[in-house]
């Protein structure tokens, strides 16, 4: 099956970050993903930890977008802080933060960021395998 969406909004606090990675764990069996499930919760888990951490917008909320298009999962993470862009950093072994978008960028066969009215969006698709149900 393709052309799925399922889109949610989740207060931009603490206690959203693992909110969206149940949420996401419960669209991804509905849609028959289960395979999918660990590397998608942990790129949710990276990306809606951002927006707690760093994204202060006009909004108190960010949305969690995914999209099942053929052969691919469209993972989106929304905000509306548009001042800055996120770019992957290169940590050091010492640093405790810093390795969000590297995690996103090998488990992601791509992504990216887009501005949006107001903010960005963070996407990452992940192919949809053989082992998965149609």
């Amino acid at each position: 099956m393709s052309g799925r969406t399922h889109i949610k909004r989740f207060r931009t606090c603490r206690d959203a970050v693992p909110a969206a990675r149940h949420h996401a764990a419960s669209v991804l069996t509905a849609w028959r993903l289960g395979g999918l499930v660990d590397e998608t919760t942990l790129i949710v888990s990276e990306l809606s930890t951002n927006v707690v951490t760093h994204a202060k917008g006009t909004g108190d909320y960010f949305e969690l977008g995914l999209r099942r298009r053929h052969s691919t999962l469209v993972l989106e993470v929304s905000d509306s802080y548009q001042w800055h862009m996120p770019e992957p950093r290169t940590p050091s072994l010492h640093d405790l933060s810093g390795r969000g978008l590297v995690i996103v960028d090998a488990l992601a066969a791509k992504w990216g960021v887009r501005p949006r009215d107001p903010g960005k969006t963070v996407w990452a698709h992940l192919a949809i395998g053989q082992g998965e149900s149609p």
